[in-house]
């Protein structure tokens, strides 16, 4: 036999940047699909741009970041920060190409054959053009405010992600020169707040010009006194992270208030131009903003292609999207009298968004109006713009309970939001507390604390997505409602870590990062290799975001090489290489990307009858184990992890309709469709529907719907290739 093969290869590990932008392409690909909806296919067209753009915010500027301080960080997959700006730089123009070649060969054709067109400003009528200018002059050129660039003018400073129109104009009179010669340049910021898509008239269905076409039409009217030589939209991306000390900082309310003020002075890091912007505009541009040509991405499709959607409202056509689909309350929560009274007696499971969010606000909004609920505590890392269960606690302090919310104010890209939550809670006497310094709270928790008879009793929520109940009819996600005593114990201690002074306990049930999570993952990992070594049955089933860390992924490889059987569902990033012969020959990878975002995080541990099952707000990453406080729970309802096994992780294996095998290049294939075809999340959907009919059983229901033959998932066979 020969000897393992070295696991700490660099060649071993898939560079982190790489691996998103492949999912990123996998995203794009639905976009392709001519099977889906032409909305939902323009869906994920704006996702996949709108992905680059936090993309390039926050992993493109760290990059180049370190690059300007000569930092020389590697990462397990050993390249360096120059090779990765490079290589992500030629990723991201075949994606963008592709995009380009998606939007002029399927998307606008099909929304043309659709009666929905979107014209560029030299493929007008003359009524059209007619009445473009009509409505530049009335709604759009009081507006706008064009920029000079001159010496006495200095380049704008534009806002992160701005749609804006450069002009080259020259006075009229003087005979044109060459190479853009004796020509001035001038900038015009496209309004955020006009309406993107401008209605034009047409012979047949809906007419479209894009604002931006609109102004570059119009420009000339900006300028009187010049001849307008070229116009060109475009787009600038900014480093969008935040640099706070925490630890200096006697306020971090304040101080991170001011750094996303001088975030908005963030460098540019990216320039989106239109295919045919000139050369010299383009010199312009760059020279301006401070980049180079590797950060330059001409297209062909709409710069900002989210603003599309907004065909969504005035096109009601149910055959251009998919069919509507409403979460459903399972069986054991409708026409309770108390939700609180149900959890009491069970542990209760939901899956979102197949089942609907509404009893976590329920179960909230219950305990501010209970007069025996004496204290409600809870996190909150992302939240809807309108939230009932931030209504919810300021109900409850209201009704004289005392209540604690942690607010995650760093919350990437929430900061704003998140602010504005912490000052209106604390304005209505929430308690709100920012976590502890240095770590971003990322578990999602919720604790209630009710009298009951002649003692206390504890009621816990534990959530692998957010508290917000939008993106809860979007993400997949689940919910575990409990009020077993050491579990709530854990989350009582929890809590007192996050709003006061207290040294980690000796957890119970919870595994808690940075304190310990890492280490438990990687101890069950190690048990079910060490079960493997002495010729045992051994199994390992995770669901998660992504795969980053190299101590997690050099474990799983020695589990591999121990013979334990392993399958990773990994809807994002992954850095583990699957296949590697002597190294992952056991272990398969497998992305699912449809209409929900995968989002939940659930491993299972054990080949028998009833292995180990674990919940998880945190993804296997660096910064999920060392920079975040995060949980991980047990599932110990036997009925509940059974569910887990058939129905979150069984289906997904099953799936060979949307779901990508990794190989051992890095690149992703459709899974073959052998057999009855199953797209899980239709499984899925299909499930919650039949729920309606009390007397089918979950797993019978799952069984109908995949195939009248098929296994119990219980006993899914090994995926193979």
């Amino acid at each position: 036999m020969s000897p393992p093969v070295e696991i700490n290869d660099p060649q071993l590990f898939i560079n982190r940047e790489l691996s998103w932008l492949a999912f990123n392409e996998r995203v794009l690909a639905d976009a392709c699909d001519p099977e889906l909806p032409l909305y939902e296919r323009l869906k994920f067209f704006a996702i996949a741009s709108s992905n680059l753009d936090e993309f390039f915010m926050v992993r493109v500027a760290g990059l180049q970041q370190q690059l300007a301080n000569g930092v020389a960080e590697t990462a397990a997959d050993g390249m360096l920060p120059a090779e990765q700006l490079a290589a992500i730089s030629e990723r991201v123009h075949r994606l963008v190409d592709e995009a380009s070649r998606l939007w002029v060969e399927e998307l606008r054709p099909g929304l043309a054959g659709a009666g929905v067109s979107i014209l560029r400003r030299d493929k007008l009528t003359a009524e059209q053009k007619a009445a473009a200018r009509m409505y530049f002059t009335t709604f759009v050129f009081p507006a706008l405010t064009p920029l000079a660039v001159d010496p006495g003018h200095p380049f704008p400073h534009l806002r992160n992600k701005s749609l804006n129109v450069a002009v080259l104009l020259r006075r009229e009179g003087p005979k044109r020169r060459r190479n853009g010669a004796g020509t001035s340049l001038a900038v015009v910021q496209v309004p955020g707040l006009l309406r993107r898509l401008v209605p034009l008239p047409a012979e047949r269905g809906l007419a479209f010009i894009l604002l931006g076409e609109l102004i570059a039409l119009c420009s000339g009217d900006l300028f009187p006194g010049y001849v307008v030589e070229h116009t060109t939209a475009f787009r600038v991306t900014r480093n969008w992270d935040l640099n706070v000390d925490e630890e200096e900082s006697e306020d971090l309310l304040s101080t991170l208030q001011e750094e996303l003020r001088r975030r908005e002075r963030g460098a540019a890091v990216r320039l989106e131009l239109d295919a045919v912007a000139s050369p010299h505009i383009e010199s312009l541009l760059t020279a301006a903003l401070k980049l180079g040509p590797m950060d330059v991405y001409r297209q062909w499709a709409p710069l900002q292609p989210s603003d599309l959607m907004a065909l969504l409202d005035v096109d009601p056509r149910p055959e251009l999207r998919v069919e509507p689909f409403t979460p459903v309350v399972p069986p054991v929560l409708r026409d309770v009298g108390s939700l609180l009274d149900v959890v009491a007696e069970r542990d209760i499971l939901l899956h979102h968004p197949y089942e609907s969010f509404d009893p976590v606000v329920r179960f909230l909004e219950e305990a501010a109006e209970d007069p025996d609920v004496l204290t409600i505590k809870q996190t909150l890392y992302r939240t809807s713009g309108d939230s009932p269960i931030a209504r919810a606690l300021s109900r409850a302090v209201e009704n004289g309970k005392q209540v604690a919310v942690l607010v995650e104010i760093k919350a990437r890209l929430d900061e704003a939001n998140n602010i504005a939550w912490a000052r209106k809670m604390e304005e209505s006497g929430v308690h709100v507390v920012y976590g502890l310094i240095g770590l971003k709270t990322h578990t999602k928790v919720a604790l209630v604390v009710r009298r009951e008879g002649n003692g206390i009793r504890r009621y816990v929520h534990l959530g692998t997505g957010n508290y917000n109940p939008q993106t809860a009819r979007q993400y997949t996600d689940l919910s575990l409602f409990t009020s077993r005593e050491e579990m709530a114990d854990d989350v009582s201690a929890l809590f007192n870590l996050l709003t006061g002074y207290a040294v980690a306990p000796q957890w119970k049930r919870l595994a808690v990062a940075p304190m310990g999570l890492q280490e438990k993952v990687l101890s069950l990992i190690h048990r079910e290799a060490d079960k493997a070594r002495r010729g045992e049955p051994a199994r390992i089933l995770a669901k998660m975001n992504s795969l980053v860390d190299a101590s997690v992924i050099r474990a799983l490889y020695a589990a591999s090489q121990a013979g334990v059987e392993v399958d990773l569902l990994v809807r994002g990033i992954c850095c583990l290489r699957p296949g590697v012969p002597g190294v992952s020959e056991r272990i398969r990878v497998t992305s699912v990307v449809d209409r929900f975002l995968e989002h939940s995080r659930v491993f299972a541990f054990g080949a028998g009858p009833s292995p180990e099952v674990w919940m998880s707000s945190a993804d296997w990453m660096p910064r999920n184990f060392l920079r975040r406080i995060e949980a991980m729970f047990p599932v110990e309802d036997p009925a509940i992890r059974q569910r887990l096994l058939d129905e979150v992780l069984g289906v997904a294996l099953r799936d060979n309709v949307k779901a990508r095998r990794l190989r051992v290049d890095g690149t992703y294939v459709p899974v073959s469709p052998e057999g009855t075809l199953v797209r899980s999340q239709g499984v899925l959907m299909e499930m919650a529907r039949r729920t309606h009919q009390p007397d089918l059983k979950p797993l019978e229901v799952l069984r109908h719907a995949t195939a009248p033959d098929a296994p119990p998932l219980r006993q899914v066979p090994q995926a193979t290739g």
